[in-house]
């Protein structure tokens, strides 16, 4: 039977880790083009070479979150300093068919994956008899479908090892016990149930799972928990007219497998031509003359809203910066990302909508209209808001 609905009324335990600070990590076979993408897109130098396991370590850098919020915002104050909201991503090196047993250091490989929070799943879409593939030819689908076995044999193992390190216990238990006990045993039926969804070819995070399960699933660091958004390499060629023989099949793969993810098409060659030109005019230029802006603006906004990401604003004279927090998010846990002494002994909180203010023109002229909001504490706070936090110790935020 599939896990059952979630409860109408309960507020929702989000899988993933109750963190502001998350990382997706760049997931594929060897080259794909993973580290061409992680290079151009953080503007980085990770070695991407024509050769399997090029990446062996993985390699970490942020980028900047685009935001045309943000933007106005400092045209509007502008301030000293200028920081955007930012998301974490970290090149992984390449898996491959059997990863799941140690094959290819598979074992180190899926240890990085279990360290990241999402997944972008690049997937070759394009042909070069001077582009090794791993598998010899390029083919999408049974490369789609060899990561996804590999997370999947992962985590039937890793579950497999708890259960078999438990079983025995909580037959003993038997009918009766404590309210330790009892705990155990609800824990063990839900890592059962975990295993028999993952084992028969199911990824953790398409489950409904209530929120008791979800928190026992967040203790597993499972790796089919965690979202996805696939990429999909084409030839710069295929990328600029828009046209590419194998995106339908990828598309139909996911809608059958995964329906609801994510696809976005992109070009590792075009991007990191692009990424070559530090002058972002004359980037600007090549890219309108060529037919084909930079896709990446989108992959990074994605990529954040897949974790659950928002960011609300902190703005004024000296400082305007976006700070990142989980969706449904309160006062309290946003305060903190400031400051632990701002949260603890927050009081109110003054809150402008980013729309109401740009259409005022200025703080004075919206508070004169009657649209400044003041929120308590345990308020959700909301994406775009821009907010004062009003402290008891007299630390407050602008």
């Amino acid at each position: 039977m599939p896990p059952k609905k979630q409860q109408s009324g309960d507020e929702k335990v989000l899988l993933g880790r109750p963190s502001n600070n998350l990382k997706i990590g760049v997931v594929g076979l060897p080259n794909v083009g993973k580290s061409t993408f992680f290079n151009a897109i953080t503007s980085s130098s990770v070695p991407a070479e024509n050769y399997p396991f090029c990446t062996i370590d993985p390699t970490e850098s942020r980028v900047a979150v685009p935001d045309e919020r943000f933007d106005w915002l400092c045209e509007q104050y502008k301030p000293a300093s200028r920081v955007p909201a930012h998301l974490t991503i970290i090149d992984i090196a390449g898996l491959v068919k059997g990863a799941s047993a140690g094959a290819g250091l598979g074992n180190a490989f899926l240890s990085n994956i279990s360290a990241v929070d999402g997944i972008f799943h690049v997937v070759r879409a394009f042909n070069d008899p001077d582009v090794v593939h791993v598998e010899g030819e390029v083919e999408p689908t049974r490369d789609l479908e060899t990561i996804h076995n590999e997370l999947r044999l992962k985590d039937t193992a890793m579950l497999n090892k708890y259960i078999e390190a438990n079983q025995r216990n909580i037959e003993r238990m038997g009918g009766g016990g404590s309210v330790d006990d009892k705990k155990k045993k609800d824990e063990f039926n839900v890592i059962v149930k975990v295993r028999d969804w993952v084992a028969s070819g199911k990824d953790v995070r398409k489950g409904e799972w209530s929120n008791k399960e979800v928190e026992i699933i967040n203790g597993q660091y499972l790796l089919t928990a965690k979202p996805v958004t696939y990429l999909a390499n084409v030839s710069e060629r295929d990328y600029l007219r828009k046209k590419n023989k194998f995106l339908p099949v990828i598309k139909k793969w996911i809608d059958e497998n995964n329906p609801g993810d994510k696809l976005i098409p992109f070009s590792a060659a075009y991007e990191s031509e692009l990424a070559a030109i530090e002058d972002p005019v004359e980037k600007n230029k090549v890219a309108e003359e060529k037919g084909g802006p930079s896709v990446f603006p989108k992959i990074i906004v994605t990529g954040y809203d897949q974790l659950n990401l928002m960011h609300f604003f902190t703005a004024g004279a000296k400082e305007v910066r976006a700070w990142t927090c989980r969706r449904g998010a309160k006062m309290t846990d946003a305060a903190r990302n400031i400051h632990n002494d701002i949260a603890n002994s927050l009081i109110q909180v003054d809150v402008m909508k980013f729309d109401d203010l740009k259409a005022a023109g200025s703080e004075n002229a919206l508070k004169a209209a009657g649209k400044l909001h003041i929120r308590g504490k345990d308020a959700i706070i909301e994406d775009g808001d821009i907010v004062y936090f009003r402290s008891g110790e007299g630390r407050a935020k602008k």
